[in-house]
Parts: C-alpha cells; structure tokens; sequence
C-alpha cells in the first residue's frame, strides 16, 4: 500500500470472529472513520469473480460510439438509472464538469415493499446480455458487505446493532461504474473528479484499473490512496457525518489527471453508493452532541439532502 496513513482492517472479525475480535474491529472501524474518514477493508464477503466480471461488461459498454451509449441515457432521471454522458456531473462548488462519464444501476426491490413506487426501473443494456445480472450479483454482494460495517460502527455509537438494518433494506443505493476516457488535450480546469465529499451513508470503492484517488488530510496534503490487492476502500458519507454530529468523518477526495505520458489510458472505477430508505431521519444523535462537539445541522430526510446534492452537482435541474 501507498499510503499509511489509510488504516486497515478485516471484517472477518466482525462476521465471524469471537466476542473479543469482533470488539477490537469496532474499534479499529470507528477509530479509522473518526480520523481519516476512509478504510481499506480484507475479508469484505465481495466475491472477486463478481467485481472482474463486471469491470469486463463495463469496459464493453464505455467501448461503444457515443450515439450508441447515448440509447441509454435519460436525462429526466438526474442521472440516477443508466447512462450518463461525458462531462454532465460536476463536483458541488464547481463549475468545471468532471471528465467522466458512468453508468449507474439502482435497487431492485423484490418483497412487495411500497418503497418500490420511488424507484425508477433500472435501464437494461440490451446489447450486453449479462450486464444486468453480472451487476446484480455485485449490487447485493455490495449490500450485504456495507450493511455488516453498519452494524459494527452503529455499536461504536452505542446504539443497537440493528440500527441502521431498516433504514437499509431496500435503500437508495447506487452501484456506478465510471469510465474517466483519454485525455485529448491540454484541460482547461477541470481534472477528472474535482474534490468532494460523497453523499450517502458510506461508500464501497472495488479498485480501479489505475491510480489517481487521493484524500486530504488534516493537515490539507493531498495523499494518494492504493488499496492492497483484495482490499476495498470505504470511506463516510455526508449523510453519515451529518447523522453523528461530525463525529465520524466524510472526507475530501479527488481523482487527478494521470502524468502526461498516460493521457492516452482510460480509468474505470466501480463504486457502490450505499443510501438509506429516503424517509430515513437524519437528525443529529443525541449522543454525538456535547459541549465540546455543539449542534451543527438542522434535521433533514436522506431523500430531502439527496434531491438537494443532486440539484448542487448539476444532475437535477
């Protein structure tokens, strides 16, 4: 690894480990969201063949012509289902787009549940026939491995373990697969992910076909981040920071330029934004607020700041 300032643990522990394991991974977690904001994670239950597959079907899609891509691409859904274009998405604060486009696939839900009428239905690319489920498999793979790092860090707040178990099942989130393409010239502003801090409760990241993700640290440097081989990195969302007050930490993060001798490479990355039920109440825990750490955010829904970050990121008019 790069970096060693970007703990990491085995979740192993927490899944399958005595009670003494499983209390060391709770601290180990909490302490690493509480200082850095960001993990890399062994043992996360994401099967490897799932997360190759699928950067297989998506280098086939990103390999299409543009008019072809563009069949899949709706613009009334703010991005949220299927295709979207080069340079529509911009990170919050900036006016340069980022230079990417990305694919994104929502839930699927399956028992009945009214949430279900939120949902648009996920764009189905027609011309790849294993996509669809390729993806699937690693969308619920995702789930069940971001669901078990809630349940540990819901046990550093002390709250119940279940805490966050409802407010999940059949969450709002979003498995996107990214293609950052070649660069053809001298960019203007814009790099290909500008600094932001991601939106949802947390976020799984399964590697990316070459570097570029860095974090900023305390101190405000600029630190390169490489997971181990096996590894995936996590890191908070807003929605999470909002929640405790501040205390667990949504870091800025970037994806930079490659040096000018790999401007003709494109990158790809595969990260699964994991949100809650949009009723979920993000008010801040009562016991994430004291003297020293005093209120910072009004009470808000996870689907009232979402439709609001959406709006500031240019994919929601």
């Amino acid at each position: 690894m790069a970096v060693t300032s970007i703990p990491a643990v085995d979740l192993s522990k927490f899944a399958n480990g005595n009670e003494e394991q499983r209390k060391e991974f709770i601290a180990e977690l909490g302490k690493a969201w509480k200082d850095v904001g960001f993990v890399t994670v062994k043992n996360h239950g994401v099967p490897d063949e799932y997360i190759n597959a699928f950067y297989t079907q998506v280098k086939r899609f990103f390999e299409f012509d543009t008019k072809t891509k563009l069949n899949y691409e709706d613009a009334e859904n703010a991005g949220q289902r299927g295709y979207t274009s080069f340079g529509r998405e911009h990170a919050k604060g900036f006016d340069a787009p980022d230079l990417k486009e990305f694919w994104q696939m929502g839930q699927e839900v399956t028992d009945g549940d009214e949430i279900r009428k939120e949902y648009p239905s996920n764009i189905v690319v027609d011309l790849l026939p294993d996509f669809e489920e390729i993806g699937r498999k690693l969308y619920t793979a995702f789930e069940k491995s971001g669901g078990l790092l809630l349940q540990a860090i819901a046990l550093y707040l002390d709250l119940d373990e279940n805490y966050f178990d409802a407010n999940v099942h059949n969450g709002n989130s979003i498995l996107r697969a990214i293609h950052y393409p070649p660069i053809q010239g001298e960019p203007k502003s814009s790099i290909r992910a500008e600094q932001h801090e991601d939106i949802n409760l947390i976020t799984l990241l399964a590697g990316a076909s070459a570097e570029g993700l860095q974090v900023k640290d305390k101190d405000g440097n600029w630190v390169s981040v490489n997971a181990p081989e096996g590894h995936l990195v996590i890191n908070v969302g807003d929605m999470l920071q909002r929640l405790t007050n501040n205390v667990l930490r949504s870091t800025t993060h970037r994806v930079v330029n490659p040096p000018r001798e790999m401007w003709h490479t494109s990158r790809y990355s595969i990260p699964f934004f994991l949100h809650p039920r949009s009723n979920m109440d993000l008010t801040c825990l009562d016991i994430c607020i004291t003297e020293d750490n005093p209120l910072s955010y009004q009470p808000i829904t996870s689907g009232e700041y979402l439709d609001e970050r959406l709006r500031e990121i240019g994919l929601k008019k």
